[in-house]
Parts: C-alpha cells; structure tokens; sequence
C-alpha cells in the first residue's frame, strides 16, 4: 500500500512538473495575447461614447468650439460612426466644415483603426485556440508567461503617458502618418476644437487598462491553479528564469 501511494505521489509530482513547466513558445502566444487585447481596448475607447461626452463639460468644449452640447455629440458622432469597419462612404460632418487635408487624415486614421481591427480579431482567434491547446494539456504556466509578455507593453507607455503624454502624442503620430495632415488649423477644420488630447489619452487609458486587466486575470487564473495543485500534494517544480 505504502509503495502504491508512493508511486501515486510521484506520477502526480511528475504531471504537475510538465503542466508547470516553462515553454518559450508561450511567450509569442503572450504577443498574440496582448494584440487581442489591444484591439479590443481601442474598440472599446472608440465605441464606448461616456468616455468621450464626459470630456464636454469637463474640459468646456462648448465655449471652446462655439456649439452647444448636442451638436457637438452630433458631429462627435458622425465621426465614431465613419472610424467602425462597417462604415462605407465618405466622412461628412452634419453641422461642420472640413478641409481635404483634414478629411485625408481622417481616413488615414480610420485604415489604422481597421488594420488594428483586424489583427486584434486574428491574434484573438489564435489566442483563444492556443489557450484550448493547453488547457486540454493541463498546462497552467502559460497564464503566467502570457500575462507578464503582454503587460510589458503598456506599463511601459503608462510610465512614458503619466511624465510626459504630449511627447507621446506626437511620437505617435510621426510614426503612424507620414504626412502633417494631423496637425489641424481650427479654421478650416474647426472639428479639432471638440476634440481636446485629453480625450486621447483618455481613449489610451482606456485600451492600457483592458491589457492591464486581461493581464491580471491571467496572473488570477494561475495562482488559482498553482494553490489547487498544492493542495493536490504537486511539489512544485524548482526552475529558474524570469516568468516562473
């Protein structure tokens, strides 16, 4: 009986060591991960519309623009509807001129959003077969390694956005537009006068907190696991390297 329980202990310690071990492959599905998280975060920022009305009395886009509440929620959300993928045709304020470059820069920005869109939905997919791939394996150290890949990334803009955010809003924009068509003259696209950069970084607060939480739900998850297999009697393993 003694050597049976004995035998039992060690064909458990010996699945727990496999279920907890590290796989550097689980790092790309970590970068896989995070895009995912990334493409609903700036779905979430784009479509979720408090975040944005919210800034209206906040930073007095009324006295700022000329216009009353309801016609900035109007043309706010004339523009929402022409970034979604869904949206065919060509952008059209109801109450507010616009000039070509700045309906340019626009579509520029609307093909951005669709690419992240879209790559948002493939990591999504593969992210979600990876995962069932190692569930099904009894794997738990991939939560933990995917959780720590993907939230690298954004604590690091958080740090760079909270000391000094306007450099990061140019940065950004010198980088995704290889044209000046985003720096606006609020005369020919007075637009630009109901969207203050405190809503984008807003709207980048927004997507850093949905990889934050994803990532965070992960790092649950797995200590969840690791506490379930101790109390199973697991050893756990003794490895050394950075996402144990």
């Amino acid at each position: 009986m003694d050597d049976q329980n004995k035998d039992k202990n060690m064909a458990s310690a010996i699945s727990y060591d496999n279920s907890d071990s590290f796989k550097p492959r689980d790092i790309l599905l970590g970068v896989f991960f995070f895009f995912a998280l990334l493409g609903l975060g700036l779905f979430i920022a784009i479509n979720f519309k408090p975040i944005y009305y919210s800034c209206i009395d906040k930073y007095e886009l009324e006295k700022a623009s000329g216009l009353d509440r309801e016609e900035i929620i109007l043309n706010y959300d004339a523009l929402i509807s022409y970034c979604s993928p869904f949206h065919f045709g060509e952008l059209s304020f109801p109450t507010l001129k616009a000039s070509v470059s700045g309906l340019s820069h626009f579509a520029e920005a609307k093909r951005l959003m669709v690419i992240f869109y879209i790559i948002g939905v493939i990591a999504a997919v593969i992210t979600v077969f990876g995962f069932i791939k190692r569930i099904r394996n009894k794997e738990i150290r991939f939560y933990r390694v995917c959780a720590i890949t993907s939230i690298a990334v954004p604590v690091l803009l958080g740090l760079f956005c909270a000391i000094d955010f306007d450099r990061l809003f140019v940065i950004f924009h010198k980088i995704a537009f290889n044209n000046d068509d985003w720096l606006f003259d609020p005369e020919t696209d007075p637009v630009i006068r109901i969207l203050p950069e405190e809503f984008f970084m807003r709207c980048l607060i927004t997507i850093l907190l949905t990889i934050i939480i994803g990532a965070v739900t992960l790092i649950i998850i797995y200590m969840c696991k690791k506490r379930k297999k101790r109390k199973e009697g697991a050893p756990l393993p003794k490895q050394m390297n950075f996402y144990y």
